[in-house]
């Protein structure tokens, strides 16, 4: 530390050490934001994946040069260093701890505090930083995660996040899968831009979760069954990055926030970063995203994390630095974060703007309406974009209709436009449910959401999935529920598909309603139990909600555990 201008103003210089995956990164930040360093060296198999042993012992034979090399790039020495902060998870297991040993005897030779950072929550707050985004919802996609991310009520928010397998981690699946090494994001898209030949693949997107598995075993199987490579590359792109621009569309609809940022090492496609400034521009909001060498994992990140720790008093003793595997985003307490009040602005005539539709105000035979359109979307290819609004569009009328039969109230349909991908319906007057949240006490918020139970339990009665389930999508009118925006749902009795229904719903009360957001789940799951299958349904929520997150599939590259 070092005092500026005989002030005794302090500064506190951190050098951080990440190493999560296949990546070895040392950085040096100092307390007012500044980089003074950050140097990396990634672990690049000749063949197959990344091996959580090899990650390891690419860390042990890395760190110290890496730090050697940090300190010349800084011109400080090791006598200047602070504070030691290093990633404590998620990752691989053997690849954290080899990083937090040696953090920890660094800490220890300079008798100095260490603190043990979230690596996700790293790559959004170097994004802050280095690109000024004051309160974006982030779309963070890398090997081995994939998340979409607001703040909200002192902690980061995971509003949808892949319920399998992560971007990166799908592509590079596919691209050793068909001959093309590792790493595959850059081979698949090189390969991609010489296709425009769109080959239909599974599209999965439930309320603002993925999934990839099924698009992965398809683009494989597509490519075995003789469909030109190039073509499957520029399909699976095109779906995949689909999938993520219109789940972090929904997130922005739902949080209302001005700001998109995206991070990760999957930033680094030309393409998706494309797509993202697309879908911000048309949805009035602004786009971010770090430089690229703060978009994948990096050793800055880390030190600034433990600069924001630091400066909250979060540094621990040596006792708190065991790894954590399964690092939740969302277990982390975020004091220096404050929710920014500007929220986003949209056109007079607009009355809302979802991730689905613009609705308008419209007349019908003299009455009072809506028409919801479901308006191109430029950031995708003209037939996946022509395929979804029609289907949806189609789906949703149906669905609207057929809620009634099963005793759920829901707006009138007067008219539908297949072609334009419009629907004209009633005009329901009363409060998103959202917004009457703002202003319950806690046992009226309860008997609303046991309300809220029963009507998802008769919709998961007769068949209906509603596939969007969140307070924006419900409409509290003479003291009843409406349910509109079906547009994700359809017919299935399966419980896999009831219980995502009800976790959507978890998850989006979490983000917006985080304080009373557990009780309320409690008194929703007590009205739902009117649900022919309400323990299985149950039961698989909490299956899903643990499956699948920073988990290792043996061999498979980047991934978290």
């Amino acid at each position: 530390m070092y005092l500026i201008n005989n002030h005794q103003v302090i500064k506190v210089i951190c050098i951080g050490i990440e190493g999560t995956a296949e990546k070895t990164g040392v950085g040096i930040v100092d307390s007012n934001g500044k980089i003074l360093a950050s140097q990396g060296n990634p672990l690049i198999p000749e063949s197959g994946g990344i091996h959580p042993r090899e990650a390891a012992e690419h860390h042990a034979a890395n760190i110290v040069p890496l730090i050697k090399d940090a300190l010349h790039e800084s011109g400080l020495g090791l006598e200047d260093m602070d504070l030691v902060a290093f990633s404590r998870g998620p990752g691989l297991g053997p690849a954290l701890r080899t990083v937090a040993t040696a953090a920890r005897s660094l800490a220890l030779s300079l008798n100095i505090p260490i603190v043990g950072v979230n690596h996700c929550i790293g790559h959004v707050e170097i994004g802050r930083l280095t690109t000024g985004a004051e309160d974006p919802v982030t779309l963070y996609v890398s090997g081995g995660n994939t998340q979409i991310i607001a703040f909200d009520a002192g902690r980061y928010r995971v509003f949808g996040e892949t319920l399998d397998i992560a971007m990166g981690n799908c592509i590079d699946q596919f691209s050793r899968s068909v001959g093309l090494g590792h790493p595959g994001g850059p081979v698949v898209e090189k390969l991609a831009l010489k296709s425009r030949n769109h080959i239909k693949l599974p599209y999965t997107v439930k309320g603002m979760d993925l999934s990839f598995s099924g698009l992965l075993t398809a683009a494989i199987r597509k490519y075995e069954s003789g469909e030109a490579i190039e073509d499957v590359c520029y399909s699976l792109q095109e779906t995949a990055f689909s999938m993520l621009v219109e789940v972090t569309e929904r997130a922005l609809a739902h949080s209302k926030k001005r700001e998109v940022m995206l991070c990760g090492g999957v930033a680094a496609n030309n393409r998706l970063r494309e797509m993202l400034s697309i879908m911000a521009e048309e949805h009035y909001a602004e786009f971010h995203m770090p430089p690229m060498k703060y978009c994948g994992d990096n050793g800055a990140m880390i030190a600034w994390m433990g600069q924001l720790m630091h400066s909250h008093s979060l540094v621990k003793g040596m006792e708190d630095t065991e790894v954590i595997q399964k690092y939740r985003t969302d277990q982390v307490d975020v004091p220096w974060r404050k929710s920014s009040p500007k929220h986003l602005r949209l056109p007079a005539e607009m009355l809302e703007k979802g991730a689905e539709a613009n609705i308008y105000p419209d007349k019908w035979m003299g009455e009072e309406v809506l028409m919801k359109n479901r308006i191109p979307k430029t950031y995708r290819i003209e037939e996946i974009d022509h395929y979804l609004r029609k289907k949806r569009t189609k789906r949703e009328a149906k669905l609207l209709s057929e809620a009634k039969r099963c005793g759920v109230i829901t707006p009138i349909v007067y008219d539908i436009n297949k072609e334009e991908k419009t629907i004209v319906m009633e005009k329901i007057r009363g409060k998103p449910v959202k917004d009457v949240f703002d202003n319950l006490d806690i046992d009226s918020m309860k008997e609303l959401c046991e309300k809220i139970g029963k009507n998802v339990a008769k919709l998961h009665n007769c068949g209906i999935i509603h596939g969007d389930l969140t307070t924006s999508n419900m409409i509290l009118h003479d003291d009843e529920i409406v349910f509109i925006d079906f547009g994700l749902g359809r017919i299935s009795d399966l419980v896999e598909d009831k219980g995502v229904d009800l976790l959507v719903f978890k998850k989006a009360i979490s983000g917006i309603h985080h304080e009373v957001g557990e009780e309320c789940f409690d008194s929703i799951l007590q009205g739902y139990r009117i649900a022919k299958d309400c323990d299985e349904v149950v039961g698989k929520v909490e299956e899903i909600e643990g499956r699948g997150r920073y988990t290792a599939n043996n061999n498979n590259s980047h991934n978290k555990i």
